[in-house]
């Protein structure tokens, strides 16, 4: 064997353990779309789960719930994990053609979040925010009610603090929306909305606008100054649900013109695994492991760190095999 021949075995040698290291260290990845109000929660779960199972890459992609269903459903985008804010999302647009079951698994409440640039800052509170609300100059932010749940849950709130506070109009003095919310619609000097409500944070910690209709965990986990509301409005208890389920509102559903009603009801977030019984999962592995840690004691204690309740031992809906998350 010449030199040449030599040199150009240890080239081949080389190239093929680059190529065998390359596979070796390759990752599957998992890939999760979530609520927006999930970011920061699953950044942590993602971070605590790749350093548990190192053969795994969490891919998150956030939006909107009913935006994260449509993505799966109408435009056919790859996805082996969907969690929404709103479990009925997986329900509505899911199951049955793209999931088989829904787990309960999360709660949160409402809040009216603000900062120190607010206007009436120092005088808004929990028994006057509707009076300022109405104020002249003073803007309000909420999400696009047909892509988010945080969205329409806005609507519902302000629907029920109309009967709670006995300010008659209050909704319609303020939004002036029919049954539903058409796209640019809103009054733009008065109210800004955005496809999910982490799109309305940077504007509003900007000092764009004034107000934001928010999750509490949201608000905490980025600092932000909140009012709380009553149990009766918030949208957080389970003890007043009948009380909900008096508010309602009107969203797009699966096809063009067709509408769903909303109903006011105690929050809670819903996760499920997407399948289609044929492309998806693309990982169901990866997906099984992912879902069992985020319903696991240290995916749970994650949650709660993040100021995100969660229900323990989760509810599940569907396929019954599922049963022992």
């Amino acid at each position: 064997m010449n030199r040449r021949e030599r040199d150009m075995r240890q080239i081949i040698i080389l190239l093929c353990s680059f190529v065998l290291t390359g596979f070796l260290q390759a990752k599957e990845p998992v890939v999760v779309f979530h609520a927006g109000s999930l970011s920061v929660p699953f950044a942590g779960i993602e971070k605590a789960f790749e350093a548990k199972y190192p053969q795994y890459d969490v891919v998150r992609e956030a939006a909107g719930s009913r935006a994260c269903a449509r993505k799966i459903t109408d435009i056919h985008k790859s996805a082996d994990v969907m969690a929404s804010a709103d479990y009925k999302v997986i329900d509505n647009l899911l199951i049955p053609d793209y999931a088989k079951f829904n787990i309960h698994f999360a709660t949160n409440e409402m809040v009216i979040a603000y900062t120190s640039r607010s206007k009436y800052a120092n005088e808004i509170n929990s028994r006057n925010w509707l009076q300022i609300f109405l104020r002249e100059g003073v803007k309000i932010g909420h999400s696009n009610p047909n892509l988010d749940p945080c969205g329409y849950r806005a609507m519902l709130v302000t629907k029920l603090a109309e009967k709670y506070y006995r300010v008659p109009g209050f909704f319609n003095r303020l939004l002036g929306y029919g049954e539903y919310y058409s796209h640019g619609e809103e009054k733009r000097n008065k109210v800004i909305v955005r496809p999910k409500e982490t799109d309305l944070l940077a504007l509003l910690e900007s000092g764009i606008y004034d107000y934001l209709y928010i999750y509490r965990s949201v608000a905490q986990q980025h600092g932000l100054q909140f009012i709380t509301l009553p149990e009766e409005v918030n949208l957080g208890s389970a003890s007043h649900a009948d009380l909900y389920a008096k508010a309602s509102f009107k969203i797009t559903g699966k096809k063009p013109g067709h509408f769903l009603t909303k109903k006011g009801a105690p929050m809670v977030y819903g996760v499920t695994i997407v399948d289609d019984g044929k492309r998806l999962p693309r990982h169901p592995e990866g997906a099984k492991a992912f879902l069992h840690f985020l319903l696991s004691d240290e995916g749970r204690m994650i949650m709660r760190q993040n100021g995100q309740n969660t229900i323990n031992p989760p509810v599940v809906t569907g396929n019954t095999f599922l049963r022992k998350f």
